[in-house]
This record gives C-alpha cells, sequence and structure tokens, in this order.
C-alpha cells in the first residue's frame, strides 16, 4: 500500500478510531494529534499555541495582534503581518506535505487534503455517522456528557468549528461528497466495518 489517507470527519463519527485502525491495518504512520508536536518541531512555533488554533475558525482580530508581538524567527515581511492562524495554517500545510512525502501514512483532518491536493497517491475520506450514533459516542468518549441535549450542543460546536475552519483555508466544502474519494457513513457498518471498507477500497484502487 503506496497511499496517503487523509481522514475529514464529523464530531462523534468514530474517524479517529477509523484512522487509528486503518494506520494499525496497514502499518503505516498515524497523524491525528500527533501532527501538532511535528509541527511544532519543524516549525519551531509553540505547541501550545498550535494546540490553541488545531482546526479552529481564525480567531478574533485583537487576539492575532497580540500574539503577533511574538517571534517566530520568520524574515520574511508578509509572514510576519499574518495573523497567528494564518502562520499556523501554512506550519502545519507544510509539516502535512513533508509527511506525506516520507511515505504512506494516515492523517486526520487539519485539511489535509487540501495540503496533498497536489501529490499523488492520495485517498481522501469523509466519515459521518447518524445523529444518535454520533451523541451515543459523544456521551461514551466524554463520561462530564450526560444528557442526549448536551452531547448535541458538543457535536453542533464542534462541527461549526471544522467546517468554518475548512470552509476558511480550503478549496472545497467541508463533508460534501464532491471533496472527497470516499464518504462512509459509520453508522451503517459500524467501526470495523467501516475500516473494513476503506482498506478494501484502497487496496483495489
Amino acid at each position: 500500500m503506496n497511499k496517503v489517507i487523509t481522514i475529514g470527519r464529523q464530531f462523534g463519527s468514530g474517524g479517529r478510531e477509523i484512522g487509528e485502525k486503518l494506520a494499525k491495518h496497514f502499518a503505516i504512520p498515524y497523524y491525528d494529534k500527533e501532527l501538532i508536536n511535528r509541527v511544532a518541531k519543524d516549525s519551531g512555533f509553540c505547541q501550545e499555541i498550535i494546540e490553541s488554533n488545531d482546526e479552529r475558525p481564525t480567531s478574533s482580530f485583537l487576539y492575532n495582534l497580540v500574539m503577533d508581538t511574538y517571534s517566530f524567527g520568520y524574515n520574511s515581511s508578509s509572514f510576519i503581518d499574518m495573523p497567528i492562524s494564518h502562520k499556523i495554517f501554512l506550519a502545519q500545510f507544510e509539516t502535512i506535505k513533508n509527511i506525506a512525502d516520507e511515505g504512506p501514512c494516515v492523517i486526520v483532518g487539519r485539511c489535509a487534503d487540501y495540503a496533498l491536493s497536489e501529490h499523488e497517491n492520495v485517498l481522501n475520506v469523509f466519515i459521518c455517522a447518524n445523529e444518535q450514533c454520533r451523541i451515543n459516542r459523544i456521551k461514551e468518549r466524554h463520561p462530564e456528557i450526560t444528557t442526549d441535549a448536551k452531547a448535541r450542543d458538543m457535536m453542533v460546536k464542534k462541527d461549526k468549528q471544522r467546517q468554518s475552519y475548512y470552509n476558511y483555508y480550503a478549496s472545497g466544502k467541508w463533508g460534501h461528497a464532491s471533496t472527497y474519494d470516499l464518504t462512509v457513513n459509520s453508522s451503517v457498518l459500524g467501526i470495523e466495518g467501516t475500516v473494513d471498507l476503506i482498506a478494501d477500497f484502497v487496496e483495489k484502487a
């Protein structure tokens, strides 16, 4: 298997777990939160700042203005004048391309499909799921969320964040089938069945 697999996902759809299992199935590296550590190492950005901007819509003008007082060692005047959220995106963009150049892997989120739009051998997948399945998964993963209503609120908030981030930086539309090579509803096949379907698709492609 020589493909890079990128995974976009609705919150609570199991996209992270599916990505982990795919990486294990093909014995290739997996990047989700791991990408933050790599970006910090490659770019010199503080890890906490990267985390605070991770897959979030552009921050307020005041926040960007304050954060831009930090020096990150870049000489380009155009780069220096950018909001911190843009700098973080560009750093992630470069790191994602570097990771893909190293070989097959699974990358979750972070507009990876857009970053690798000119890269060969990339499969772009989007994972969605039925609302109740997502609510149940959110409650399982977050014990502090005790009601369906609270889980739904978290789900809507996180999806809006991801959608806003993706639609701002990328050329496609987050969650639209036309943006991806393969869109899968994990509620239909379950996590394992979804992993098997994607793995079979990769192997036959």
